[in-house]
């Protein structure tokens, strides 16, 4: 590795940092947020709901955008000004126009950010280096969290809630200075893509391959339920523990958030390692099987103490699934050229998923209460669970996926590595 591209992925691993994922930590403090102002359950669910379907619209479009644009940066630091535009929104009058205005913008934007960054990844490393890297960039990201949510547990504690958009605003600053320090050249356009590089030409199949991809609709099917059953989970916690104490429910949230980053931050390098190493079907099934085991346990008890613990089955899962579902997605992709237009199928039926999930889950709440809409979506993720088992095998059969089209250096290393 030479000198500029190290440079260059020590400063996207800062930018990983400094993003932080804005939209994890604005979705939970948003539900309590709104709680708190007088919104009931329902209505908190439509706004996060409208949110992820802003989202869902727009992720395969940002996929063909992503895979077409050659200036990669531009167009990270365009979506990054339009998610701090919803940010401000959001520090003002809680008007239903104003909150669902700033989750168009902020739904909108996030379809761009993190696909972006894994296709700038790509576009820098390689294939045979990205289960590494990603892993590493995901775990700065989990760092750049618990950093947000300390200042966020800090903010809201003394100054309110309306304060903790400040932070998103604020965070904008250091991220762009990180985006612009990584260099523009060392993003191969058709690495970025995944697409095959025959001496200087780019191809890329028709997007109906992927349709054709059993096992890739299988995995789709297992991420929509998991994410059916995961998103409204820690929103819920949020509003519930609104409802008994408004002033203690964000740094508890906080709390939460932190310890879920934590583990991710602990835990995420070494999940690109094990997964180039051991596969990706193992991981895949322990993320899985966590997340109805912490469904059930929040109806167990309310002590804040035990709830932080809990939280640690959401770092296990969000870890596992944050890393590995994009592997996977590079297994099925290499050399179609199609990697972040099929990234971004991922992500819609994710945000299908989590849009679900956000509505389910407050009119379960409404009409029988948190105990049935905890115990609800844990039965979906068994359901997730059991269809990830018996319908996706490993991805990571064929050595030759993980290495990048036309070199044959990265081939003969993937190939020895993967007999390891």
């Amino acid at each position: 590795m030479d000198t500029t591209q190290h440079r260059s992925l020590r400063s996207l691993e800062g930018l990983n940092f400094f993003l932080a994922d804005v939209q994890t930590g604005l979705g939970p403090f948003l539900a309590a947020y709104l709680a708190s102002s007088g919104w009931n359950p329902g209505r908190v669910g439509y706004a996060l709901t409208f949110g992820g379907l802003v989202a869902v619209v727009m992720q395969i479009p940002a996929g063909a955008v992503i895979d077409a644009v050659h200036h990669k940066r531009a167009l990270l630091a365009v979506n990054l000004g339009v998610l701090v535009a919803g940010a401000f929104l959001l520090m003002g009058h809680l008007s239903p126009m104003t909150v669902y205005s700033a989750q168009f913008l902020i739904g909108g934007s996030g379809a761009f950010l993190a696909p972006t960054v894994a296709a700038i990844t790509l576009g820098i490393v390689g294939a045979a280096a990205f289960d590494k890297q990603f892993g590493k960039n995901q775990a700065f990201n989990s760092a750049g969290n618990v950093f947000t949510a300390l200042l966020v547990a800090y903010v809201s504690y003394k100054f309110g809630y309306r304060a903790i958009f400040v932070i998103a605003a604020l965070l904008a600053i250091p991220a762009a200075v990180s985006l612009f320090a990584v260099d523009a050249k060392q993003i191969d356009y058709a690495r970025a893509r995944g697409s095959i590089n025959d001496h200087g030409r780019t191809e890329a199949e028709g997007l109906f391959s992927l349709l054709k991809d059993g096992v890739l609709l299988c995995f789709l099917a297992a991420a929509f339920l998991f994410h059916l059953a995961n998103a409204a989970m820690l929103p819920q916690l949020g509003e519930m523990l609104s409802k008994g104490s408004p002033k203690a429910a964000a740094p508890l949230m906080s709390a939460c958030i932190i310890v879920t980053q934590l583990v991710i931050t602990v835990t995420a390098a070494s999940i690109g390692k094990r997964a180039a190493a051991k596969g990706r079907k193992p991981l895949l099934l322990l993320g899985f099987g966590v997340l109805p085991i912490r469904g059930v346990l929040y109806t167990l008890t309310h002590a804040a103490g035990a709830l932080i613990a809990i939280q640690t089955l959401d770092g296990v899962a969000n870890a596992i699934f944050g890393i590995v579902s994009i592997l996977v997605v590079k297994d099925r992709t290499q050399g179609t050229g199609r990697f972040n237009i099929a990234a971004g199928s991922l992500a819609t039926i994710v945000g299908i998923g989590a849009a679900m999930s956000t509505t389910i889950g407050g009119l379960l709440i409404q009409h029988l209460g948190y105990r049935a809409s905890f115990l609800g979506l844990a039965g979906i993720a068994v359901l997730a669970f059991a269809l990830l088992w018996l319908a996706v095998p490993e991805t990571f059969s064929d050595p030759a996926a993980s290495a990048t089209p036309g070199t044959e250096v990265e081939l003969l290393a993937t190939k020895r590595a993967f007999a390891q």
